[in-house]
């Protein structure tokens, strides 16, 4: 039996009325705003925009370019320097260090990520690199490497600060 969006529970003693499942998410979703809970509320997943496909493009086009601190293409890249250069390509200007980048955007949670968004490694945040989908990045990790499509899992996976939707 349903009355007002809840549903009659046979309970033994109390004859309780629990919440339908919609009037629970609605209710869950008050309580996290109300908190100022944006990050647990942060931007669904969405098809990537034209932009975040053509930088994404442009990043996997780099694939096997060498790493330099301070590069920003197109002959060799440092992290923020590819995240820059592959955006700029693709129409979208963005900061040219990872601390500044993160503050563009909009935060997206793990769960929600998309082709595209940027995911930020560490304190600062020092490291970025570009979502793929299927739990994949690229980006320009270090000297001595080259730039390249890495799985987030394990060792990438425990270090994550953020993720940005910026394209």
């Amino acid at each position: 039996m349903t009355t007002y969006g809840y549903e009659k529970i046979t309970h033994r003693s109390t004859g309780f009325r629990r919440p339908r499942p919609l009037v629970r998410a609605a209710v869950l979703l008050s309580a996290l705003l109300a908190l100022g809970a944006t990050e647990a509320v942060a931007a669904p997943a969405a098809p990537a925009s034209t932009v975040a496909r053509n930088a994404v493009g442009h990043a996997l086009d780099q694939v096997g370019k060498p790493y330099r601190y301070g590069a920003d293409g197109p002959d060799s890249f440092d992290c923020s320097g590819l995240v820059t250069w592959a955006y700029g390509k693709a129409g979208r200007s963005l900061p040219r260090t990872t601390y500044d980048q993160y503050r563009q955007g909009t935060p997206v949670s793990r769960a929600n990520a998309a082709r595209g968004d940027l995911v930020f490694f560490y304190s600062g945040p020092s490291h970025v690199g570009i979502h793929l989908g299927d739990g994949r990045m690229v980006h320009a990790p270090s000297s001595g490497k080259r730039v390249q499509v890495v799985r987030l899992a394990d060792y990438y996976a425990d270090h994550i600060a953020g993720i940005r939707r910026v394209g």
